[in-house]
Protein backbone atom coordinates (compact mmCIF):
# COMPACT_ATOMS: atom_id res chain seq x y z
CA UNK A 1 0.00 0.00 0.00
CA UNK A 2 1.43 3.35 -1.01
CA UNK A 3 1.98 6.27 1.35
CA UNK A 4 -0.42 9.17 1.46
CA UNK A 5 1.02 12.29 -0.11
CA UNK A 6 -0.03 14.20 3.02
CA UNK A 7 1.63 11.83 5.53
CA UNK A 8 5.30 11.96 6.42
CA UNK A 9 7.06 8.56 6.22
CA UNK A 10 7.86 7.01 9.60
CA UNK A 11 10.46 4.56 10.86
CA UNK A 12 7.74 1.90 10.65
CA UNK A 13 7.48 2.48 6.89
CA UNK A 14 11.24 2.10 6.57
CA UNK A 15 11.25 -1.11 8.61
CA UNK A 16 8.44 -2.66 6.56
CA UNK A 17 10.18 -1.85 3.26
CA UNK A 18 13.53 -3.17 4.50
CA UNK A 19 11.97 -6.29 6.02
CA UNK A 20 13.38 -5.67 9.49
CA UNK A 21 11.99 -4.73 12.88
CA UNK A 22 11.37 -1.12 13.86
CA UNK A 23 14.15 -1.24 16.47
CA UNK A 24 16.65 -2.67 13.93
CA UNK A 25 15.78 0.08 11.44
CA UNK A 26 16.20 2.72 14.12
CA UNK A 27 19.59 1.36 15.26
CA UNK A 28 20.81 1.11 11.67
CA UNK A 29 19.98 4.76 10.96
CA UNK A 30 21.46 5.83 14.30
CA UNK A 31 24.85 4.34 13.35
CA UNK A 32 24.83 1.59 15.97
CA UNK A 33 27.91 -0.64 15.68
CA UNK A 34 25.99 -3.89 16.33
CA UNK A 35 24.25 -3.74 12.93
CA UNK A 36 25.84 -5.46 9.93
CA UNK A 37 26.80 -3.37 6.93
CA UNK A 38 24.42 -5.38 4.74
CA UNK A 39 21.47 -4.63 7.03
CA UNK A 40 22.48 -1.00 7.41
CA UNK A 41 22.68 -0.54 3.64
CA UNK A 42 19.29 -2.18 3.17
CA UNK A 43 17.71 0.13 5.76
CA UNK A 44 19.36 3.24 4.30
CA UNK A 45 18.08 2.34 0.83
CA UNK A 46 14.59 1.75 2.22
CA UNK A 47 14.66 5.14 3.96
CA UNK A 48 15.64 6.85 0.72
CA UNK A 49 12.96 4.97 -1.20
CA UNK A 50 10.10 6.06 1.10
CA UNK A 51 11.52 9.56 1.62
CA UNK A 52 12.11 9.13 5.34
CA UNK A 53 14.03 11.82 7.23
CA UNK A 54 14.96 11.40 10.86
CA UNK A 55 13.64 13.97 13.29
CA UNK A 56 17.01 14.76 14.83
CA UNK A 57 15.51 17.03 17.50
CA UNK A 58 13.19 14.30 18.75
CA UNK A 59 15.89 11.66 18.52
CA UNK A 60 18.29 13.88 20.40
CA UNK A 61 15.81 14.55 23.17
CA UNK A 62 15.27 10.80 23.67
CA UNK A 63 18.82 9.56 23.25
CA UNK A 64 20.95 12.58 24.07
CA UNK A 65 22.49 12.40 20.58
CA UNK A 66 22.27 14.75 17.65
CA UNK A 67 23.26 12.45 14.80
CA UNK A 68 26.03 14.91 13.88
CA UNK A 69 29.80 14.44 13.95
CA UNK A 70 32.59 16.99 13.69
CA UNK A 71 35.82 16.93 11.70
CA UNK A 72 38.62 19.47 12.19
CA UNK A 73 41.46 19.20 9.65
CA UNK A 74 44.40 21.59 9.15
CA UNK A 75 43.96 22.55 5.50
CA UNK A 76 40.83 21.82 3.45
CA UNK A 77 42.58 23.30 0.38
CA UNK A 78 45.13 20.46 0.45
CA UNK A 79 43.62 17.61 -1.61
CA UNK A 80 44.96 15.03 0.84
CA UNK A 81 42.87 16.45 3.68
CA UNK A 82 39.91 16.84 1.36
CA UNK A 83 40.24 13.11 0.64
CA UNK A 84 40.26 12.36 4.38
CA UNK A 85 37.09 14.45 4.73
CA UNK A 86 35.43 12.60 1.87
CA UNK A 87 36.16 9.24 3.47
CA UNK A 88 34.79 10.43 6.80
CA UNK A 89 31.66 11.84 5.16
CA UNK A 90 30.99 8.65 3.22
CA UNK A 91 31.27 6.50 6.34
CA UNK A 92 29.13 8.85 8.43
CA UNK A 93 26.49 9.01 5.69
CA UNK A 94 26.25 5.21 5.52
CA UNK A 95 25.42 5.26 9.21
CA UNK A 96 22.79 7.99 8.78
CA UNK A 97 24.94 10.65 10.45
CA UNK A 98 25.86 14.15 9.26
CA UNK A 99 29.39 15.57 9.26
CA UNK A 100 30.41 19.16 10.01
CA UNK A 101 33.83 19.93 8.52
CA UNK A 102 36.15 22.73 9.69
CA UNK A 103 39.63 23.80 8.56
CA UNK A 104 41.99 25.12 11.24
CA UNK A 105 44.53 26.53 8.76
CA UNK A 106 47.30 25.23 11.06
CA UNK A 107 46.27 27.82 13.68
CA UNK A 108 45.73 26.58 17.28
CA UNK A 109 43.40 29.49 18.08
CA UNK A 110 41.25 28.78 15.03
CA UNK A 111 41.21 25.11 16.01
CA UNK A 112 40.00 26.00 19.51
CA UNK A 113 37.24 28.21 18.07
CA UNK A 114 36.06 25.34 15.86
CA UNK A 115 35.97 22.96 18.82
CA UNK A 116 33.82 25.46 20.75
CA UNK A 117 31.48 25.69 17.77
CA UNK A 118 31.18 21.89 17.64
CA UNK A 119 30.30 21.76 21.33
CA UNK A 120 27.62 24.41 20.82
CA UNK A 121 26.25 22.34 17.91
CA UNK A 122 26.01 19.39 20.32
CA UNK A 123 27.79 16.99 17.99
CA UNK A 124 28.04 13.42 19.24
CA UNK A 125 31.81 13.39 18.79
CA UNK A 126 34.68 14.84 16.79
CA UNK A 127 37.69 13.76 14.72
CA UNK A 128 40.59 16.18 15.08
CA UNK A 129 44.06 16.60 13.66
CA UNK A 130 45.73 18.47 16.54
CA UNK A 131 47.56 21.46 15.07
CA UNK A 132 49.99 21.84 17.94
CA UNK A 133 52.24 18.99 19.02
CA UNK A 134 52.16 20.54 22.51
CA UNK A 135 48.38 20.33 22.66
CA UNK A 136 47.67 19.35 26.28
CA UNK A 137 44.22 20.69 27.18
CA UNK A 138 42.19 17.59 26.37
CA UNK A 139 39.42 18.71 28.74
CA UNK A 140 38.40 21.40 26.29
CA UNK A 141 37.00 18.75 23.95
CA UNK A 142 34.17 17.83 26.29
CA UNK A 143 33.01 15.15 23.84
CA UNK A 144 34.10 11.75 22.46
CA UNK A 145 36.99 12.27 20.09
CA UNK A 146 39.43 10.49 17.80
CA UNK A 147 42.71 12.00 16.61
CA UNK A 148 44.26 11.76 13.15
CA UNK A 149 47.64 12.87 11.82
CA UNK A 150 51.18 12.51 13.19
CA UNK A 151 50.61 14.72 16.25
CA UNK A 152 48.07 12.19 17.53
CA UNK A 153 50.89 9.86 18.57
CA UNK A 154 51.66 12.14 21.49
CA UNK A 155 48.35 11.19 23.09
CA UNK A 156 48.27 7.43 23.78
CA UNK A 157 45.06 7.74 25.82
CA UNK A 158 43.16 8.95 22.76
CA UNK A 159 42.23 6.57 19.92
CA UNK A 160 43.91 7.68 16.70
CA UNK A 161 44.29 6.76 13.04
CA UNK A 162 47.06 7.70 10.62
CA UNK A 163 49.49 6.67 7.92
CA UNK A 164 52.40 4.38 8.74
CA UNK A 165 55.04 7.06 8.19
CA UNK A 166 58.01 4.78 8.90
CA UNK A 167 56.79 2.25 6.33
CA UNK A 168 56.06 5.02 3.83
CA UNK A 169 59.45 6.73 4.12
CA UNK A 170 61.25 3.39 3.84
CA UNK A 171 59.18 2.58 0.75
CA UNK A 172 60.20 5.85 -0.87
CA UNK A 173 63.88 5.56 0.03
CA UNK A 174 64.08 1.95 -1.14
CA UNK A 175 62.62 3.02 -4.47
CA UNK A 176 65.09 5.90 -4.79
CA UNK A 177 68.01 3.56 -4.10
CA UNK A 178 66.69 1.04 -6.63
CA UNK A 179 66.77 3.82 -9.24
CA UNK A 180 70.35 4.79 -8.41
CA UNK A 181 69.63 7.78 -6.13
CA UNK A 182 71.78 6.93 -3.13
CA UNK A 183 71.78 10.26 -1.24
CA UNK A 184 68.64 12.31 -2.01
CA UNK A 185 68.06 15.82 -0.76
CA UNK A 186 65.06 16.29 1.55
CA UNK A 187 62.40 19.00 1.58
CA UNK A 188 60.71 18.83 4.97
CA UNK A 189 58.09 20.73 6.96
CA UNK A 190 58.53 23.29 9.72
CA UNK A 191 60.94 22.53 12.54
CA UNK A 192 59.39 21.41 15.80
CA UNK A 193 56.57 19.41 14.27
CA UNK A 194 56.33 15.70 15.04
CA UNK A 195 55.69 14.87 11.37
CA UNK A 196 59.10 16.30 10.47
CA UNK A 197 60.96 14.47 13.23
CA UNK A 198 59.28 11.14 12.40
CA UNK A 199 60.21 11.54 8.72
CA UNK A 200 63.82 12.28 9.65
CA UNK A 201 63.95 9.38 12.11
CA UNK A 202 62.85 6.97 9.37
CA UNK A 203 65.48 8.44 7.02
CA UNK A 204 68.19 8.04 9.66
CA UNK A 205 67.26 4.40 10.34
CA UNK A 206 67.34 3.65 6.61
CA UNK A 207 70.79 5.23 6.28
CA UNK A 208 72.16 3.28 9.26
CA UNK A 209 71.06 0.01 7.67
CA UNK A 210 72.94 0.97 4.47
CA UNK A 211 75.99 2.27 6.35
CA UNK A 212 75.41 5.78 5.00
CA UNK A 213 75.92 8.96 7.05
CA UNK A 214 72.52 10.71 7.05
CA UNK A 215 74.32 14.00 7.72
CA UNK A 216 75.41 14.14 4.06
CA UNK A 217 71.81 14.49 2.87
CA UNK A 218 70.97 18.14 2.03
CA UNK A 219 67.86 19.34 3.91
CA UNK A 220 65.64 22.37 3.34
CA UNK A 221 62.57 23.19 5.43
CA UNK A 222 59.39 24.98 4.39
CA UNK A 223 55.66 25.22 4.79
CA UNK A 224 53.54 22.28 3.58
CA UNK A 225 52.41 24.28 0.53
CA UNK A 226 53.29 24.65 -3.15
CA UNK A 227 55.10 27.91 -2.46
CA UNK A 228 56.93 26.37 0.51
CA UNK A 229 58.26 23.60 -1.75
CA UNK A 230 59.12 26.06 -4.50
CA UNK A 231 61.22 28.23 -2.18
CA UNK A 232 62.95 25.22 -0.62
CA UNK A 233 63.83 23.88 -4.08
CA UNK A 234 65.26 27.24 -5.10
CA UNK A 235 67.58 27.10 -2.10
CA UNK A 236 68.66 23.57 -2.99
CA UNK A 237 69.41 24.56 -6.58
CA UNK A 238 71.52 27.48 -5.34
CA UNK A 239 73.85 25.07 -3.53
CA UNK A 240 76.96 23.76 -5.26
CA UNK A 241 76.48 20.22 -6.52
CA UNK A 242 77.85 17.71 -8.99
CA UNK A 243 75.69 15.56 -11.23
CA UNK A 244 72.04 14.64 -10.97
CA UNK A 245 69.97 15.88 -8.02
CA UNK A 246 67.23 13.75 -6.45
CA UNK A 247 64.75 15.23 -4.00
CA UNK A 248 62.31 13.55 -1.59
CA UNK A 249 59.61 16.04 -0.50
CA UNK A 250 57.52 15.62 2.66
CA UNK A 251 54.24 16.16 0.82
CA UNK A 252 52.97 16.39 -2.75
CA UNK A 253 52.15 20.09 -2.57
CA UNK A 254 55.80 20.81 -1.77
CA UNK A 255 56.91 18.38 -4.50
CA UNK A 256 54.77 20.16 -7.09
CA UNK A 257 56.25 23.47 -5.97
CA UNK A 258 59.73 21.96 -6.34
CA UNK A 259 58.92 20.94 -9.92
CA UNK A 260 57.92 24.54 -10.63
CA UNK A 261 61.24 25.80 -9.24
CA UNK A 262 63.12 23.37 -11.49
CA UNK A 263 61.31 24.79 -14.54
CA UNK A 264 61.90 28.36 -13.27
CA UNK A 265 65.63 27.60 -13.27
CA UNK A 266 65.52 26.38 -16.88
CA UNK A 267 66.20 22.80 -15.83
CA UNK A 268 64.39 19.59 -16.68
CA UNK A 269 62.57 17.13 -14.46
CA UNK A 270 63.61 14.31 -14.46
CA UNK A 271 66.52 15.01 -16.81
CA UNK A 272 68.39 17.25 -14.38
CA UNK A 273 66.42 16.83 -11.17
CA UNK A 274 64.36 13.86 -9.95
CA UNK A 275 61.51 14.51 -7.51
CA UNK A 276 59.61 12.09 -5.26
CA UNK A 277 56.45 13.25 -3.49
CA UNK A 278 54.56 12.09 -0.43
CA UNK A 279 50.72 11.97 -0.13
CA UNK A 280 49.29 10.75 -3.45
CA UNK A 281 47.00 13.71 -4.21
CA UNK A 282 45.19 13.56 -7.60
CA UNK A 283 46.90 16.65 -9.02
CA UNK A 284 50.22 14.79 -9.02
CA UNK A 285 48.90 12.56 -11.80
CA UNK A 286 48.14 15.56 -14.02
CA UNK A 287 51.46 17.33 -13.51
CA UNK A 288 54.05 17.18 -16.28
CA UNK A 289 55.84 14.96 -15.81
CA UNK A 290 53.52 12.96 -13.60
CA UNK A 291 54.67 13.04 -9.98
CA UNK A 292 56.07 9.78 -8.61
CA UNK A 293 54.90 9.65 -5.00
CA UNK A 294 54.27 7.59 -1.88
CA UNK A 295 50.49 7.61 -1.53
CA UNK A 296 48.82 7.80 1.87
CA UNK A 297 45.36 6.19 2.24
CA UNK A 298 43.54 9.47 2.93
CA UNK A 299 40.00 8.26 2.29
CA UNK A 300 40.58 5.07 4.28
CA UNK A 301 41.91 7.11 7.19
CA UNK A 302 38.71 9.19 7.20
CA UNK A 303 36.49 6.11 7.12
CA UNK A 304 38.42 4.30 9.84
CA UNK A 305 38.44 7.38 12.07
CA UNK A 306 34.63 7.59 11.91
CA UNK A 307 34.36 3.90 12.80
CA UNK A 308 36.61 4.50 15.82
CA UNK A 309 34.52 7.52 16.79
CA UNK A 310 31.34 5.42 16.73
CA UNK A 311 33.07 3.06 19.19
CA UNK A 312 33.94 6.02 21.41
CA UNK A 313 30.34 7.23 21.32
CA UNK A 314 29.11 3.73 22.16
CA UNK A 315 31.56 3.64 25.10
CA UNK A 316 33.57 0.85 23.53
CA UNK A 317 36.87 2.65 22.89
CA UNK A 318 40.07 0.91 21.87
CA UNK A 319 42.71 3.47 22.81
CA UNK A 320 45.49 2.68 20.40
CA UNK A 321 47.17 4.05 17.30
CA UNK A 322 46.00 2.46 14.05
CA UNK A 323 48.74 2.62 11.40
CA UNK A 324 47.57 2.35 7.79
CA UNK A 325 50.08 1.29 5.09
CA UNK A 326 51.05 3.46 2.13
CA UNK A 327 51.87 2.51 -1.47
CA UNK A 328 54.15 3.83 -4.19
CA UNK A 329 52.77 5.38 -7.39
CA UNK A 330 55.42 5.42 -10.13
CA UNK A 331 55.00 8.10 -12.79
CA UNK A 332 57.56 10.21 -14.64
CA UNK A 333 59.33 12.57 -12.22
CA UNK A 334 62.12 10.17 -11.23
CA UNK A 335 65.00 9.31 -13.54
CA UNK A 336 66.34 5.76 -13.56
CA UNK A 337 70.11 6.04 -13.00
CA UNK A 338 70.59 2.45 -11.87
CA UNK A 339 71.81 1.24 -15.27
CA UNK A 340 74.25 4.14 -15.64
CA UNK A 341 75.61 3.54 -12.14
CA UNK A 342 76.10 -0.18 -12.80
CA UNK A 343 77.97 0.56 -16.04
CA UNK A 344 80.14 3.18 -14.31
CA UNK A 345 81.09 0.80 -11.50
CA UNK A 346 81.85 -2.00 -13.96
CA UNK A 347 83.98 0.30 -16.13
CA UNK A 348 86.13 1.47 -13.21
CA UNK A 349 86.52 -1.96 -11.73
CA UNK A 350 84.81 -0.87 -8.46
CA UNK A 351 82.10 -2.98 -6.78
Amino acid sequence: MGLSRNRRPTIIDVAERAGVSKSTAARALAGSSNITEKTREKVVQAAEAVGYERNHLAVGMRSGRSGMLGLVIPDIANPFWADVARGAQDRASRAGASLLVFSSDWDPQVEAAHLRALRRARVDGAIVNPVSDSFDDLDRFGMPCVFIGSSAERFPDISSVGSDIAQAVRLGLDFLVSKGHMAPALILGSRGRLARSRFLRAVHEHCVERDVDSAILPIEDGEYTVEGGREAMRRLLAQARVGHLAVFAANDMMALGAMMAVRDAGLDCPGDVSILGFDGIPSGEFAWPGLTTVAKPGRDIGERAVECLFDEIEHKPDHRRIYMPCRLLERGSLADLSTQRSQHIAGTGRV
